[in-house]
């Protein structure tokens, strides 16, 4: 049987490449997935990566393949080392993803294969002589990023090459807005409806003195690049102000967002919480939230 072979993506890879990534955003997230122009825009740049994406300063597309079929690819980054770029980035190199077929009995090389893409992406970074070496998982899907659990395979080969957990671990929850706690009236509150800072913001008063609020975003994706996503939505922040928290206005504003959702057409609503936040996770599963998956953020390269 040949041996694997690393070379730069070449765009007749398009529906190879989107079918690998799909697979691995299916794993993570039900019911979506992304199309090739998607896919393409992502390897050019990424508008909503606003504060990093315009530090990047070289970009490099790889794809291993075997018996001519392509098993596995990787996006890689490189910041600039100026001082316009947050000191973190800064003459950084990073695989923004990484993506390959998992071990079967009908792909007895696939180890291989992305063992030999990982090795060219350690010398791409090697090439560009960056200052420290990052990995991630972020596809260009809602809710993948980082290095989900339900990815051991790419965990291994991280592991294998050298990278190591530095971050932090975040737990990525779901619910039908049917399943989310019923309106009902509560004498002296009232609701505003707002654009906030990461979506629609619902905010409680009572006598005109903000209680709380709630952020949904119900445009994850732009219609003409994601093929399947409608009906999705995200929680960008949830807040209630102190000596209120408990009370259920909580649980009373997810109720006045799940009223909006509905007339938005969504019926399923993301949440991310730290893992070590029982009291936000908690919150969420009472209010209908199941988990989706945990999510490892920050790897680095740190051989040996």
């Amino acid at each position: 049987m040949p041996a694997p072979t690393v070379r730069p993506f070449h765009r007749a890879d398009r529906d190879q490449l989107t079918d690998l990534v799909n697979a691995h955003v299916s794993a993570v997230l039900p019911g979506v997935s992304v199309s090739v122009n998607t896919v393409l825009s992502g390897l050019e740049r990424q508008p909503g990566e606003f504060i990093t994406d315009p530090w990047v300063s070289e970009r490099a597309t790889l794809v291993v393949e075997s018996r001519r079929h392509v098993v596995g690819a990787a996006h890689l980054l490189r910041y600039r080392a100026d001082d316009e770029v947050g000191e973190t980035y800064r003459d950084a190199g990073e695989i923004d993803w990484f993506v390959c077929h998992p071990p079967a009995s009908f792909r007895p090389d696939a180890e291989r294969a992305a063992d030999q893409l990982m090795t060219a992406c350690l010398a791409q970074l090697a090439r560009w002589g960056v200052r420290v070496r990052y990995a991630d998982g972020s596809v260009p899907a809602p809710a993948v990023y980082g290095l989900p659990r339900n990815w051991p395979h790419i965990r291994a080969v991280y592991e294998r090459a050298g990278f190591r957990h530095v971050g932090d671990t975040e737990v990525v929850l779901i619910a039908r807005v049917a399943d989310l706690p019923a309106s009902a009236p509560e004498p002296g509150t009232t609701y505003e409806r707002t654009l906030g800072e990461c979506g629609t913001r619902i905010t409680a008063y009572a006598d005109d003195r903000a209680l709380g609020f709630v952020e949904v975003d119900t445009v994850l994706a732009r219609p003409e690049r994601h093929a399947r996503v409608a009906g999705l939505g995200d929680i960008g922040n949830l807040y209630v102000v102190p000596g209120v928290q408990g009370t259920g206005l909580e649980h009373r504003l997810l109720a006045e967002a799940a009223d909006w959702l509905r007339l938005s057409g969504v019926d399923r609503l993301l949440a991310y919480e730290a893992a070590t936040d029982e009291v936000a996770l908690d919150l969420l599963r009472t209010a209908g939230f199941r988990e989706l998956t945990r999510t490892d953020r920050r790897w680095e390269h740190r051989p040996g």
